[in-house]
């Protein structure tokens, strides 16, 4: 599976797999810098679906011809 094929699901599933393997300390040295390689590659790949799905969301955020950003945090009430 090509990274272009790979859901965000998937990647975010795989980087806590990478992580949980890290982080037990059982894999030798120069297999934990492959897995700190992946777990870079995977980390941008996620931040870059999270950025094309910003963009989608600012487009159907379209109001009266202007774009409008709007926080994806729910804005608290006085």
């Amino acid at each position: 599976m090509s990274e272009q094929e790979i859901t965000f699901e998937e990647a975010i599933k795989d980087l806590e797999e990478v992580v949980r393997k890290l982080e037990d300390g059982t894999v030798s040295l120069d297999e934990s810098l492959q897995l700190f390689e992946k777990g870079v590659e995977l980390a941008r790949l996620c931040r870059a679906k999270l950025d094309q799905f910003e963009a989608k969301i600012e487009i159907l955020l379209e109001r009266n011809g202007e774009s409008v950003t709007e926080p994806f945090a729910q804005k608290e009430t006085e």
